[in-house]
């Protein structure tokens, strides 16, 4: 019965069970190694899918076009009725799953993992967010993913209209890579968050000699005198672990620490708003939700101007399947180096989670949104930029 319904809706997707057509099989049609897999689905639905992925179970040759099938049919939400998916669900809605105490967890089970990792997969500058892939023109040559990101960088400079010896307050700057940059190339002091000690370590020893000061610290613990001390304020792919009880509280900090008239741009992956996605919640980012527009909308309101709402969600499809390459070129030499921690079913794991995560952007499942918001509206018209 379980393998009959899982048919059923994957034929919904056009997908087919190891290719049953008589034509050659099609890398987005997945080879099942275990028949157990049916009712592992039926009974956790992503979690399942995705444990019984890393365990072995099955196996696609084109897994982003697997994922990108699935959520563009729509046949996922046939299996978000299951039990991983009500109990996080009510947890969620029960529990402040992004407090304070728990702000470090995120840092420590992902970010923590080890800059080995992260500076095999990630270009030079240690951007773990979307680049931004303009089309090459005249001539110009084709875009990789370190010139991506800087355009990614450049592009967050230009629509905050940063000038000589502003102040900037970068909440959650990953391994330092855009505080760098904005002091070095626009003359600016900044100030970065960061929840994980790792990415800290990095920053700071990256950071030396700029005007640039990193802090392991979550964002609600700002001291009172920042209070209005910001020109700027930024955050690149940060919000995405805030959650939703929170919304209000984190946009009522950027808003006290701006001076007025400074400007906000928020960078963060969007979705529909719902619970954290199980398997994405156990094995990668705990605690992570996706935010709506509607959620975002509802936090800053009467608190902010919106200036500015650009959406390039596209790019982050191209901007993980460069992760993935790398990573995967990499895989000899991190499991050669360190076998015990970098096993067959980190591999997987890792795996899953760039291709499904490449999958959703392909399905237009998830979004890629830069806004940019203003404490008491700017002078005159924002000209936005791309």
């Amino acid at each position: 019965m379980f393998k009959r319904t899982m048919l059923s809706l994957l034929a919904r997707a056009g997908i087919e069970i190891q290719g049953s057509r008589l034509s050659d099989i099609r890398g987005c049609d997945p080879v099942v190694h275990d028949e157990r897999l049916y009712r592992r689905v039926a009974l956790f639905g992503s979690l399942g899918l995705g444990e019984a992925y890393q365990d072995g179970w099955w196996d696609a040759d084109d897994m982003p076009e697997f994922f990108r099938c699935v959520m563009s049919s729509g046949t996922d939400l046939a299996v978000r009725f299951n039990i991983a998916t009500m109990l996080l669900g009510t947890a969620a809605r029960m529990v402040n799953m992004q407090s304070a105490l728990r702000a470090f967890m995120v840092g420590q089970q992902h970010y923590d993992l080890g800059n080995d990792l992260y500076g095999s997969m990630l270009d030079p500058t240690m951007s773990y967010s979307c680049g931004y892939w303009q089309e090459p023109g005249n001539g110009a040559p084709l875009m990789t993913l370190e010139s991506a990101q800087c355009a990614k960088m450049r592009l967050i400079a230009m629509k905050l209209k940063l000038e000589p010896g502003m102040k900037v307050l970068e909440i959650g700057c990953g391994w330092g890579g855009l505080a760098e940059f904005l002091a070095k190339e626009y003359g600016v002091e900044v100030i970065g968050l960061t929840v994980s000690k790792e990415q800290a370590r990095y920053a700071r020893k990256r950071c030396e000699g700029l005007p640039v000061k990193i802090s392991l610290q979550d964002y609600r613990a700002l001291p009172a005198h920042y209070d209005g001390n910001f020109d700027r304020v930024v955050s690149v792919g940060m919000f995405e672990h805030v959650g939703p009880k929170n919304y209000r509280t984190y946009m009522d900090i950027a808003h006290r620490v701006l001076k007025q008239n400074g400007l906000f741009l928020l960078h963060s992956i969007g979705g529909d708003g719902r619970a954290p996605e199980p398997w994405h919640h156990r094995y990668i980012f705990p605690n992570g939700v996706l935010p709506s527009e509607a959620q975002i909308a509802q936090a800053y309101h009467d608190r902010f101007v919106l200036e500015d709402w650009h959406n390039f969600g596209p790019y982050y499809a191209k901007t993980l399947a460069a992760w993935r390459e790398n990573f995967e070129k990499a895989w000899p030499r991190l499991s050669g180096r360190d076998p015990a921690r970098y096993d067959r079913r980190f591999y997987r794991t890792w795996i899953y989670y760039l291709a499904s995560c490449e999958g959703a952007f392909q399905a237009r499942r998830m979004h890629l949104w830069q806004i940019v918001l203003s404490k008491g509206g700017t002078s005159g018209v924002y000209q936005a930029v791309r």
